[in-house]
This record gives structure tokens, C-alpha cells and sequence, in this order.
């Protein structure tokens, strides 16, 4: 411990033009024997005796006051070595380069940094005083990574790309992101190139309307579910139907989740959820339902495949329940809602979706390499906490809980005034987003489920959240027909917007 402390003593000073005046555990080397050369000359002067033991007290003490003891401390809360006295001059650009110097990163990295739940953004002398802060108490500072890309926030729309001759009900970027594809109440499925802004394919096949659509994770396939109960597999290179339509529901399609690529490479297996309260395994090679997950008691709304293998179903019934997807076998069922759920969302969704895909645009070869690639993605973002799945209901309320942990919610998110639509993570798992019909969008810290903050733009309900793929940018949509990111309507449209 003594030789980092001294280590990152040297480190501060070149971060910090104000050299820290109080270091607690330093050792001190004597200095090295002189040079052949000087040899022949005197040695210097000794140093002057110390101070008496009063006097270096209040050495000592001046010197704390002009730093702050700081403990930095990762999302998951683990200690990022011992306690530190920081100038009071040092920042978010300084603490992230010493967050950088503790951790070995060989490639700098970006990091926010927060104080209880408000972000750091000032040097930590301007914030003791802002907060009239006791310099006695150990300040606990959170780093964060950040995206090492930046979207910029839009502020015109680009295109309108028309075509669907009815609103336009689900879309969906594929894992690349250099496609677009739409579900619609005209019972057609459409492909758009987003570099061109014009469209692909129009697919036809269902009977009624379009509610949901999901690509696979590696790209090649996107299935469809109908308000008629059927599910339709397309090829996205050429917009052709995939053999016959997948049949087994009883009510209209409500959800589809993909098996995730870092599990099974090339995909072969999805999910879909039904209002008939039953959920589907499906193989898309052998063209058939392998397992029926029942259970439920009422209508199945949503269903998330976990990057565990787990697949998650939330019910009208007011459960959840987890399944292992080798029989289908019932794990666990999560309990607490006093109605309906209407939403689950997965803290490593948006890794599951893109799969090996991130924002460097690389291609690969073989399924394997895909494979490889997604499963260090998943890692990298997962890390070593659990994967965290939140839970919106018509209840007003949100639970998070840590399935493969505990049976019982991890917290009870409350605030809301009307029922939640719709919860969604941020990319990066630290945040949760939550919509209601209270007209309102919620903030909530994505691992402890505490309140951030609430957006109240909207003047009628919220229906969906979207985050762009850096964390960093929030978009909702409304009832009231204002901003939505790619997405649809009753217009029949597609809006894309770019900054």
C-alpha cells in the first residue's frame, strides 16, 4: 500500500499544478549517492532540525485543509484502493486520469464522476464549499465509464420516408444499426436503408396487423408476430418470407425475444409471448415450437431472453417467472405487483440485442468469431455483478430485482402516478428510464433503483423511451405526438432524425 500511495503521490503532481500538501502512509527514500563527478565537492548542508511538535501539528493541519480526503468507488461499490487526499483544485479531467492510473488502462478511458446521485462537475474545492461540506468526512466519489463515442443530440429531421399505408405499430434497428425494419396495421413488414433514407423491401404475409418485430442478434433473421397469433421469419439481404408462418397462439403476438448470440452462434432459437398467457420456444431451423412455457394464469405481455440463458415472462396475472430454455423447466417466481406487468427490461439489453456489433462497425467471417466477440461484449458490460431486470406495472409502481440471486426484489421504485408503460436500462446498465400515463418520464439509478430525477415535457401519456447508444441521450414518446427517434405513427411515416 505504501509504495502505490507513493506511487500515485507522483502521479498527482503531474494531473495537479497545486502539489497536494498531506499524503497519509508516505515513505521516504533517502536521496541517491552523488555522481563520480561530484564526489569531490562537499556535500550539502544538513537539513534544519524539525519543527517542535506543536508546530508540525499545525503544519499538518493546514495542510489537510487545503485537500480532501476522497474515496473513489466503482458502480458496484468496491473501493478503488485506499482513502486519498486530492487537492482541491483537482476535477472530473484530473480524477479521470487517476482513475485510469489505478485501474492499468493501457487506452484512457472516459469517466463521470458523482457524489451521491449528481454528477461531479466542478474541482473539489468549489464543491465542498457549494455544499458547505465537512472536509472531516471522507468524500465518496463514483466513477462511471462513459462511451468512448459521443452522439450528438438531434435538432432537425432529416427525412420522412413514407409507405405504410396504416400507423406504423413496432421498429427496429438491426444489431449493425445500418438498417431499418417497421411492423405496421397494414399487415406489411418493411425494410429501410438508413445511408440512403429510402426503402428496401415491403414484406408481405400476415393477415392483420404487425404488433411486434426482432432481429436475431447476428443480423440474418428478423421475426414478425400478428394481432392473428402467427409469426413470420424474413431475410433482411432480400426481404423474402422464410418458409411458411410459424402457428401455435391462440391470441395475438405480444413480445419476441432472440436467444443471444454469445450462447448460440449462428441464432437458431427465439421467445415469443401471447396474450392466450403462454410463451413459445421456437427453432427457426427445424421450423417448429420445441418447448411451451405455461404457467401463467392470464395473458403473457412481454418476455425477455437473459444473456444467462434464463428467459423472463411477465404476465397480466401480476408475476414474473424465470425458465431454463434446455426443457423449459419453471425456476423461480418473482412476486410483489398489485397489477398488471406491463414492461421488463434487461440491465444488458442493449448488448444482447447488438450482439458482437459496437460502434466500430466491425464484420466478421465466421459464427464462432461473432460468438467470441459478443461473449466478450457481454462480460465487458456485465462485468461482476448480476444481470438486473426491472419490472413496470400497471400498479404505478417498479421493482429491481437480481433474479439469479434472490427471489425478492432488490427495491421498490415508487413515484409514479399512473401506470408505468414502459422501462428500458441505458446501454451501459447505470441507468433506468421509466414512462407513464402520468405524463411523465422518471430517472432512476440502474443499481440500487434509487430516484435521479423526473422529465415532465410531455402534456399527454408517454408510451416508450429510447436511449441513444452512449448512455448520454434520453428520448421519449408521447401521446401528444412529439419527438420520437425513428420512430412511427398514426401519421404512417417514419421520421429519422439527425443532428
Amino acid at each position: 500500500m505504501e509504495d502505490r500511495t507513493e506511487d500515485l503521490l507522483g502521479f498527482l503532481l503531474q494531473v495537479s499544478s497545486v502539489e497536494p500538501t498531506h499524503i497519509s502512509s508516505l515513505k521516504v527514500h533517502p536521496p541517491p549517492p552523488p555522481s563520480r563527478e561530484h564526489r569531490c565537492h562537499p556535500p550539502p548542508p544538513s537539513p534544519p532540525p524539525p519543527p517542535p511538535m506543536e508546530k508540525r501539528d499545525e503544519q499538518q493541519l493546514a495542510g489537510s485543509s487545503s485537500s480532501v480526503m476522497c474515496q473513489l468507488v466503482s458502480p458496484e461499490g468496491d473501493h478503488l484502493g485506499a482513502a486519498l487526499y486530492l487537492p482541491q483544485n483537482v476535477g472530473p479531467p484530473q480524477l479521470q486520469e487517476i482513475v485510469n492510473h489505478l485501474l492499468h488502462n493501457e487506452d484512457k478511458l472516459p469517466y463521470a464522476f458523482y457524489i451521491g446521485d449528481e454528477e461531479l462537475s466542478v474541482q473539489l474545492g468549489a464543491y465542498m464549499q457549494q455544499k458547505n461540506a465537512n472536509v472531516e468526512v471522507t468524500l465518496r466519489i463514483v466513477y462511471q465509464p462513459q462511451a468512448v463515442f459521443r452522439i450528438r443530440p438531434v435538432n432537425r429531421c432529416s427525412a420522412t420516408i413514407a409507405g405504410h399505408t396504416e400507423a406504423v405499430l413496432s421498429v427496429s434497428f438491426s444489431p449493425d444499426g445500418r438498417c431499418l425494419a417497421s411492423g405496421s396495421g397494414d399487415t406489411t413488414v418493411r425494410f429501410w436503408d438508413l445511408n440512403t433514407q429510402t426503402p428496401l423491401f415491403t414484406c408481405k404475409g400476415h393477415k392483420n396487423w404487425v404488433l411486434c418485430i426482432a432481429w436475431s442478434p447476428d443480423g440474418n433473421h428478423l421475426v414478425s408476430g400478428s394481432k392473428s397469433g402467427e409469426l413470420i421469419l424474413w431475410d433482411p439481404k432480400t426481404g423474402k418470407q422464410l418458409g411458411t408462418p410459424l402457428t401455435g397462439h391462440r391470441k395475438w403476438i405480444t413480445s419476441v425475444s432472440w436467444e443471444p448470440v454469445h450462447l448460440q452462434a449462428p441464432c437458431r432459437r427465439f421467445v415469443s409471448a401471447s396474450k392466450d398467457g403462454d410463451a413459445r420456444i421456437w427453432d427457426i431451423t427445424t421450423r417448429k415450437c420445441v418447448i411451451a412455457l405455461t404457467g401463467h394464469t392470464n395473458s403473457v405481455t412481454c418476455v425477455k431472453w437473459g444473456g444467462d440463458g434464463l428467459i423472463y415472462t411477465g404476465s397480466e396475472d401480476c408475476s414474473i417467472k424465470v425458465w431454463e430454455t434446455s426443457q423449459g423447466k419453471l425456476v423461480k417466481t418473482l412476486q410483489g405487483h398489485g397489477h398488471w406487468v406491463n414492461s421488463l427490461a434487461l440491465s444488458t439489453e442493449y448488448v444482447l440485442r447488438t450482439g458482437a456489433y459496437d460502434h466500430t462497425g466491425k464484420t466478421y467471417s465466421t459464427a464462432d468469431e461473432m460468438k467470441e466477440a459478443a461473449l466478450a461484449r457481454y462480460k465487458k458490460m456485465r462485468g461482476n455483478a448480476p444481470e438486473r431486470l426491472v419490472s413496470g406495472s400497471d400498479d404505478f409502481t417498479m421493482f429491481l430485482w437480481e433474479p439469479t440471486i434472490s427471489k425478492q426484489p432488490k427495491a421498490r421504485m415508487t413515484g409514479h402516478q399512473k401506470l408505468v408503460n414502459h422501462v428500458y436500462f441505458s446501454p451501459d446498465g447505470q441507468w433506468l428510464a421509466s414512462a407513464s400515463f402520468d405524463k411523465s418520464v422518471k430517472l432512476w439509478n440502474g443499481i440500487t433503483g434509487k430516484f435521479v430525477a423526473a422529465f415532465r415535457g410531455h402534456v399527454a401519456d408517454v408510451y416508450q423511451i429510447s436511449w441513444s447508444a452512449d448512455s448520454r441521450l434520453l428520448l421519449s414518446g408521447s401521446k401528444d405526438s412529439t419527438l420520437k427517434v425513428a420512430s412511427g405513427g398514426k401519421d404512417r411515416v417514419l421520421k429519422l432524425w439527425m443532428n
